[in-house]
């Protein structure tokens, strides 16, 4: 299923991505004639997941993009000479020629926020925003994206539990590209699919194809309804492969040619036009028209930066702080008495389902449903004792070996990978005083 998408919205997933490559091509041309004055980052063979998570949004939805998303952008409604002039650094940049790299955002009308560089902190942001949201009756959906070496950080771990506790509407999507700069995904956490983690956070996943963007915009289309339902966050995890280094300087020797060889054959781009041929969506003229649409659009906002002057030195001082420049107002959605005393008055008193003992909550809660099956409430059942267990009694001595117990006749402990008093050596345990200390 598709979400009932059109044949001209299909042909829109086409054109962005197209759009995402052709512009990138261009940037690395720019960048080797030093036209680009910042690093460089390239999404070659990623294009379907920025496009396609960001085309399940609606506009009133934010995202957080990372410097591989350029597709979102774009899906956003940014246009090519907006990363043109940001990365040339050009006076007409979105951030007036301060910023050399993707830093920059558009919160008042297209809902962007400004990247971080350091990786996973815009999960606790985005989080933050939903649950915002939530509170201005906006309905909205944030999202933001992280790559399998970004999943290793702790504000990954402190941003899903935000999001997860306070049941915010926040998707997250993780790219799984299969290195976190030269580090492959096996060498770095011990699970296959990292959709897993979310099972710690108590929240739902999903696992998607990221070189085929119908399963990406079907899954986050479902992750993002969900969310919007009051359903709160999930995970997407997305699999797929960085085709190229880290950044432009990063040739990526360290990466198998038989590894490369197997993903291009999947490119997202290459497998969606074949999918619209046999799908008879659309002819070759009228590909040729997309095409051509794409180059025109390009040539047009790639002379635009280029011409564009630099920066004027005074601009340095300027922007730095800000002193009443503008104002800063929530948009609110609902009359804010909905959240004034005493209508959100909450008596500061909670019920704790199974008082933290260890018992068969599941168990517990089916039966508490059957017996207030007529609406009224019944009462919890009193949750299961913990049964003492006697522990076992050690082994007593035999002929074929000492007792457990007698320490002193075990074999010496080894530590292992050297770790302690030196390596290779045996750990012997440390005497005991009178009063039973080392």
């Amino acid at each position: 299923m598709n979400h009932s998408l059109t044949r001209e919205r299909q042909l829109e997933l086409y054109y962005y991505m197209q759009l995402n490559r052709q512009l990138e091509e261009r940037m690395e041309r720019l960048f080797r004639q030093n036209k680009i004055v910042g690093g460089l980052y390239s999404s070659l063979g990623q294009e379907a997941v920025s496009v396609g998570t960001a085309y399940a949004l609606e506009t009133r939805d934010w995202i957080a993009p990372m410097i591989r998303n350029i597709g979102a952008l774009l899906v956003k409604g940014l246009k090519p000479r907006d990363i043109f002039t940001q990365h040339m650094a050009r006076y007409t940049s979105p951030t007036l020629g301060k910023d050399g790299t993707s830093h920059f955002g558009d919160l008042k009308v297209r809902h962007v926020v400004s990247p971080i560089s350091m990786l996973g902190d815009l999960i606790p942001v985005m989080a933050g925003v939903a649950i915002a949201g939530r509170y201005l009756a906006q309905n909205i959906v944030a999202m933001t994206w992280i790559g399998d070496g970004g999943s290793s950080t702790g504000a990954f771990h402190e941003g899903l539990n935000l999001s997860a506790t306070l049941h915010a509407p926040f998707v997250l999507i993780l790219e799984n590209n299969q290195w976190a700069y030269s580090t492959p995904v096996s060498h770095q956490v011990p699970i296959k699919n990292l959709a897993d983690r979310a099972v710690a956070y108590g929240i739902r996943s999903r696992i998607a194809d990221g070189n085929d963007v119908l399963a990406v915009y079907n899954t986050t289309k479902e992750a993002v309804d969900e969310c919007r339902a009051g359903r709160g966050p999930i995970l997407v995890e997305v699999k797929t492969m960085r085709i190229k280094g880290h950044a432009q300087h990063d040739s990526a020797q360290y990466v198998p040619r038989r590894m490369l060889d197997f993903w291009k054959a999947r490119d997202p781009i290459t497998r969606f036009e074949k999918y619209l041929t046999e799908s008879k969506l659309w002819d070759a003229k009228q590909k040729s028209e997309v095409d051509a649409r794409i180059e025109r659009e390009l040539d047009e906002d790639q002379k635009f930066a280029e011409e564009s002057p630099m920066p004027p030195p005074e601009l340095a001082e300027q922007g730095v702080y800000c002193d009443g420049c503008h104002t800063i107002e929530a948009d609110w959605h609902r009359p804010k008495n909905e959240l004034m005393p005493p209508a959100s008055s909450v008596e500061a008193v909670w019920e704790v389902a199974d008082f933290g003992a260890l018992s068969e909550v599941g168990a517990h809660r089916k039966q508490a449903s059957a017996a207030g099956g007529n609406g009224k409430k019944s009462a919890r059942p009193a949750a299961k004792p913990v049964t003492n267990v006697a522990p076992k009694e050690p082994p007593k001595s035999s002929s074929h070996g000492p007792a457990q117990s007698d320490v002193s006749k075990q074999p010496a402990l080894r530590v292992p990978f050297g770790r302690g008093p030196a390596k290779g050596k045996p750990f012997e345990p440390r005497p005991h005083d009178k009063r039973g200390r080392h």
